[in-house]
């Protein structure tokens, strides 16, 4: 079982940046391609970025990995006030990201974590 833990957010200026992580615990981090969510309330879950289990990625924002640490780095950069939001990672073993990026319902993916907070205000 992999459990997330994000950490990083906080409040920025409007064309600021901010660095996201998430720290993984359990098995075989690896093997799994992880995404970066936002929601905000009364919307959908969003995909911002993804990262595969061989280091392949896309989206919006830069996502990195570093499986000796088992940690996904979220680089965000230029934030708007639209950016705010709360900011999931998620894992899962069996999706690519390019579906994982469509994903707004949380039962889509295997392990979540419980957010964190970006608010971009000046």
């Amino acid at each position: 079982q992999l459990q997330l833990v994000e950490s990083g957010g906080g409040l920025v200026q409007p064309g600021g940046s901010l660095r996201l992580s998430c720290v993984a615990s359990g098995p075989d981090f690896n093997h799994y391609s992880i995404g970066w969510f936002r929601q905000v309330p009364g919307k959908e879950r969003e995909g911002i970025s993804c990262i595969g289990p061989s280091g392949s990625s896309m989206g919006r924002f830069s996502i990195t990995r570093d499986n000796a640490v088992k940690t996904v780095y979220l680089e965000m950069n230029s934030v708007t006030p639209e950016d705010t939001a709360v900011y999931y990672c998620a894992a899962d073993k069996f999706r690519v990201c390019i579906t994982i990026l469509d994903i707004t319902t949380q039962d889509a993916m295997a392990h979540w974590g419980d957010g964190t907070l970006v608010t971009v205000s000046s």
